[in-house]
């Protein structure tokens, strides 16, 4: 039926079928909650950033789409996108990003001003993130900024202020961003190079492999000092070591730069922020 060829279509354009992507964003927004909230946030603030977290992605897939359709049919990765082939126009990938964009607002006007101020800015900065790659030698670190909006958007709805420790995990992960998506760009760097994109995995060169190590190893490290005086206890060291075993795992995957090698590690990060998050839930749960 046209109907569902359609929607198959839609489907496809909000990445539907790969929910890594909006694991990557959920972990660290629930862990942030956590946190805020000494323990369970409650069911009203769970549910509106976990549906919030999957609506904001899949807009983004959208705006991504649209403003790189002139760049993707050339990519060997992206030339079967539905914005790219033709199947949906610009403005029908347009207006379902609007369409979600505002379910989420819907979602934030539930919480509190400061938190419905924190989406406006968020928003903002996943507009720019499509151009960023044009301009940027590093746009995976404006990639960074709007993945972390969760962390502040979630003390914020929690308890009615930023505190320091907010933006210091949203640092953070912002390495942490900059690690798997860096995997992400070796995997279409020699595309990338013959349409003059610019991306992190171009601009690192060789240094790619250890810069995302470090930046794996600066994610970690902050979080466990940063946590130190709110989360103990067994399960959240335990979840450190889990995070590091991962870590050397993705080296395993990614050293020889190969396409196939880099995709997976970039496909498997969730595994890493739902180890962190496991282990913050988890102390609060056996304190």
């Amino acid at each position: 039926m046209r109907w569902r060829k359609k929607m198959d279509l839609y489907l496809a354009l909000i990445r539907w079928d790969r929910p890594a992507g909006w694991l990557l964003l959920l972990w660290p927004t629930l862990a942030a909650l956590w946190v805020a909230a000494g323990g369970f946030p409650g069911w009203h603030l769970l549910a509106v950033f976990v549906l919030g977290t999957i609506l904001m992605r899949s807009a983004g897939c959208c705006i991504n789409d649209v403003a790189d359709r002139n760049f993707d049919k050339h990519v060997k990765r992206t030339a079967g996108r539905p914005v790219t082939t033709g199947a949906l126009s610009v403005k029908e990938a347009l207006g379902a990003g609007a369409l979600l964009a505002l379910l989420a607002f819907a979602l934030v006007l539930t919480t509190n001003a400061l938190t419905i101020g924190l989406s406006g800015a968020a928003l903002a900065v996943t507009l720019a993130y499509p151009y960023a790659k044009r301009y940027v030698s590093m746009p995976q670190a404006v990639l960074g900024v709007a993945f972390g909006m969760g962390i502040p958007m979630a003390f914020a709805a929690v308890r009615g202020d930023l505190p320091l420790l907010a933006w210091v995990l949203m640092l953070g992960n912002l390495f942490w961003v900059l690690a798997y998506d860096t995997e992400y760009a070796m995997v279409d760097r020699d595309d990338d190079l013959r349409l003059g994109i610019k991306t992190s995995a171009i601009t690192l060169g060789k240094g790619d492999v250890p810069v995302i190590l470090l930046c794996y190893l600066a994610f970690i490290s902050i979080w466990a000092l940063a946590l130190m005086g709110f989360v103990q206890g067994p399960v959240f060291y335990l979840a450190i070591v889990v995070a590091l075993a991962q870590v050397a795992w993705h080296y395993t995957m990614i050293r020889s730069r190969t396409r196939e090698g880099c995709f997976k590690a970039f496909r498997l990060n969730h595994w890493l922020g739902f180890s962190m998050f496991a282990g913050i839930a988890g102390s609060y749960l056996f304190q």
